[in-house]
């Protein structure tokens, strides 16, 4: 029952952070608002989750999972159906597919973690450490799922295609298409399967006439 409890606390904890950044931004966010929306002290807030930059963390942590279980971004289901498939082109729609869904969910908080990192040394090293080494080594781990089931297009190495790939998956890129040019998420999702197959795999070949 108490490990029930300090569960049920904790999400309520995230939830109120979640919504507090969502409508007032990192900046004007205080442990008392979040402790206030959770219904607990502040002190439970930081035995709970610890400090705003903490807090942040975790929420982001959830929202890129989709949930809040232990398990890391490659073991879960989506990266691991991408991993076992042998079709490239078809492991491509996958990655695409899933990046499009994760970027709906992550992106308006990662605006908020992008403009605190421009004040906050803190935010700042935790949005490098989940935009440069989180995401870039998730996108080395696909590609390498794709090389596995045959070449890469002009030689690219694995490691190379992984940074193409991280390119085109950015948020900043998202952010361009979906919010500032309007593009719907159907069209970004078409664009980002494209842009990924045209960029690391070998060209289709055109049938002779």
């Amino acid at each position: 029952m108490r490990s029930a409890r300090a569960a049920e606390t904790r999400r309520r904890v995230i939830e109120a952070a979640t919504s507090s950044f969502l409508e007032k931004g990192y900046a004007a966010t205080t442990l008392g608002m979040i402790a206030g929306a959770a219904d607990v002290s502040v002190d439970t807030v930081y035995k709970t989750l610890g400090s705003k930059i903490a807090l942040l963390k975790e929420v982001l942590d959830v929202v890129i999972g989709g949930d809040d279980d232990p398990v890391s971004m490659l073991e879960r289901p989506g990266p691991q159906a991408v991993r076992t498939e042998t079709d490239q082109r078809v492991q491509v729609r996958m990655l695409a597919r899933g990046v499009t869904g994760q970027l709906e969910r992550i992106r308006p908080l990662d605006d908020i973690l992008r403009s605190a990192a421009a004040v906050d040394p803190e935010a700042a090293a935790l949005r490098e450490d989940i935009q440069v080494r989180q995401r870039g080594t998730a996108m080395r781990a696909h590609v390498g799922w794709i090389a596995a089931n045959g070449p890469l297009r002009d030689g690219l190495t694995v490691t190379r295609a992984g940074q193409v790939v991280w390119t085109l998956t950015s948020p900043e890129v998202h952010l361009m298409l979906r919010d500032t040019s309007g593009w719907s998420r159907r069209a970004y999702q078409a664009w980002l399967e494209q842009g990924i197959g045209d960029g690391i795999l070998v060209p289709r070949r055109t049938p002779e006439i």
